[in-house]
């Protein structure tokens, strides 16, 4: 993104004036088109306008000091369920696990934060030997299929977040498309169950995996 001059709000660049100056139709529509903002947000976060404004919302929504003591107050202050999405370090899970949360969620963000980190699929194990007698661990991260949904299971996860696939659904089909997709790693999940020989979820470990 920095190499390529991506910034929030977008900048003119001589660069960026040359390109568009390639395609007169496209620069026009977008010059009279309606302005770009994000949906979901409109009319609900104060004061946002448009992507110059959202970005400086955003801004203010983290907050670098914070550490494991906010957990253990938020802990103290909400009697409901406390789920931490985000761990993938194995010392980070330990102390996750102290803090009193209900559940943990192994995952790098789908590599937004830092396209570096390791795959949440390969520290699944690790976390899960760690802690994964004292907490609940969900998955989350790269689940496709059903296919998917049992490697994380048979790793020791004992559920499955999934992202993408069900906004392919929603593009496609709105609410119906939602279900449609769910519908289809449902069935791939009961079709891969059925080719390793396993009758429930409780059954599947990692017996099931070539590893």
């Amino acid at each position: 993104d920095i190499k390529n001059g991506l910034s929030v709000p977008p900048q003119l660049k001589l660069r960026n004036l040359i390109e568009m100056a390639g395609k007169p139709a496209w620069a026009l529509s977008v010059l009279t088109g309606k302005r770009k903002t994000f949906g979901n947000l409109a009319g609900h976060v104060k004061g946002m306008e448009n992507v110059r404004s959202l970005a400086g919302w955003t801004a203010t929504q983290f907050d670098p000091t914070l550490d494991w003591k906010d957990i253990e107050w938020i802990r103290s202050i909400w009697p409901g369920k406390l789920i931490l999405k985000g761990i993938l370090d194995v010392e980070d899970a330990r102390i996750a696990a102290g803090t009193g949360a209900s559940a943990l969620v192994v995952s790098n963000h789908g590599g937004r934060q830092l396209d570096g980190a390791p795959s949440s699929i390969s520290m699944l194990p690790r976390v899960v030997e760690a802690v994964g007698s004292q907490i609940e661990l969900m998955f989350d991260g790269g689940i496709r299929s059903g296919q998917d949904v049992m490697r994380a299971l048979a790793l020791g996860a004992r559920s499955c977040l999934i992202g993408r696939a069900y906004i392919f659904g929603l593009g496609a089909g709105g609410k119906a498309g939602v279900t449609a997709a769910i519908d289809i790693i449902r069935k791939e999940l009961d079709v891969t169950m059925a080719l390793t020989g396993v009758k429930s979820i409780a059954e599947i470990g990692r017996h099931v995996l070539a590893i």
